[in-house]
């Protein structure tokens, strides 16, 4: 079931929240529910968005600084975009509509604060397949009804899914506790993500969090959150449930691999797409990072990296750093025969010879051998390799 769930190396998510004010009331809370939904989002054990693709934005001032970012994380989202909001809503006094507030904004007048219509142009603008927005502000309501209903500009524009997720109906306030880390709201919803629902399934969709959400703010008899969507997009799969890791076992390493998997997929075509502009020197820490993650298991990929860094390496110049990788992926694959195996004996004999150390790359090209005869038939008897002389062998010291 969890390949059910939104890619995270295609997906971004932008958070912005507005905390102080010039002419409206503080909202210390804003502050926590950014740097905690940020770190929940990332989690691994819950969805695991790689932290470059999570933009926060704290106390905008202006539209541009609020609308800019996600512009920007919506260019990188393919498969979903998440947007979220914390501050203060406000309706303008010649119209009913949601304006979100600026640090500058002023209560009835909307010009000093940003129309909540430029930011759905703004979500809409991006090519992911499922949008999400949250908001957590008053009157935020009047924002589910933009992107709902059979004439929704969702609808029109042909998308593949949005989901409005509001801390209050259209004309109620939302709530900020006095002496509460979070507001209520994005509170509630924390908590659901970290602890996750005894009885639901493995992985938890839109409209299971929702109403999570709502019956617990109904218990407190807190504002109700309400939900607008397209296209039954609220019943995908959206985070891993962490009250049902299987056998008490924290889900974490499983899950770490597969996000890591992700993240070597999407840092290979990024790094080979910037090989193929000339702009291999962008390349390199790209493929030197995903190399420092140690995930069990993911062999294959992390044979493929250590590749190509190790031929960008040799492009550049630096042999006994192309050197040393391939070393480490020779000690990777030494125990396993496959064509990524011999690939990497070739390169490294050839850098080997080519460095003056031709005991090594004998060596190296006789376990190549080695490793086809064993390949070839259970009988045939490994070569000896010649004694080492004295420069610290490959196979002696591995």
């Amino acid at each position: 079931m969890t390949a059910e769930l939104p890619d995270p190396s295609a997906s971004a998510a932008v958070l912005i929240g507005t905390a102080d004010y010039l002419h409206l009331a503080q909202l210390p809370a804003v502050r926590s529910n950014l740097a905690d939904l940020a770190t929940v989002l990332q989690d691994a054990t819950i969805w695991g968005l790689p932290q470059a693709h999570t933009f926060t934005v704290a106390d905008p001032g202006t539209p541009a600084e609020f609308l800019d970012p996600v512009y920007a994380a919506g260019e990188r989202a393919r498969d979903t975009l998440f947007v979220y909001y914390c501050g203060h809503g406000l309706r303008d006094s010649e119209s009913a509509d949601l304006y979100v507030a600026l640090t500058g904004s002023r209560e009835g007048a909307g010009y000093t604060a940003v129309e909540y219509r430029h930011l759905r142009s703004a979500i809409l603008a991006s090519p992911a397949q499922r949008k999400i927005v949250v908001l957590d502000c008053c009157f935020s309501g009047r924002a589910a009804r933009t992107l709902g209903g059979p004439g929704a500009l969702a609808a029109q524009a042909g998308m593949q899914g949005v989901y409005v997720l509001t801390a209050s109906p259209k004309d109620h306030v939302a709530l900020a506790p006095d002496g509460e880390r979070h507001t209520a709201f994005t509170g509630e919803l924390l908590d659901v993500l970290r602890r996750g629902l005894p009885d639901a399934p493995d992985t938890l969709d839109l409209e299971t969090l929702y109403r999570a959400v709502d019956a617990r703010l109904g218990s407190k008899n807190r504002p109700r959150p309400q939900r607008s969507q397209e296209n039954d997009v609220g019943r995908l799969p959206l985070v891993r449930n962490r009250a049902r890791a299987s056998g008490g076992t924290p889900a974490g390493p499983v899950i770490d691999a597969e996000v890591e998997g992700a993240m070597i997929s999407a840092g290979l075509q990024l790094s080979r797409l910037l090989r193929s502009v000339g702009r291999s020197r962008d390349a390199l820490p790209i493929l030197r990072m995903i190399l420092q993650s140690k995930v069990p298991g993911a062999t294959g990929d992390a044979v493929v990296v250590h590749l190509e860094l190790a031929d960008l390496l040799t492009e550049s110049g630096q042999d006994t750093q192309a050197i040393d990788i391939l070393e480490q992926a020779f000690h990777i694959t030494r125990k396993r025969f496959g064509p990524e195996a011999v690939t990497v004996c070739r390169r490294l004999a050839a850098l080997l010879q080519s460095a003056g150390n031709h005991s090594q790359a004998c060596e190296v090209l006789l376990h190549a051998l080695d490793m086809l005869e064993r390949a070839s038939g259970p009988a045939a008897q490994p070569r000896k390799p010649p004694e080492p002389d004295g420069s610290g062998g490959l196979l002696g010291g591995a």
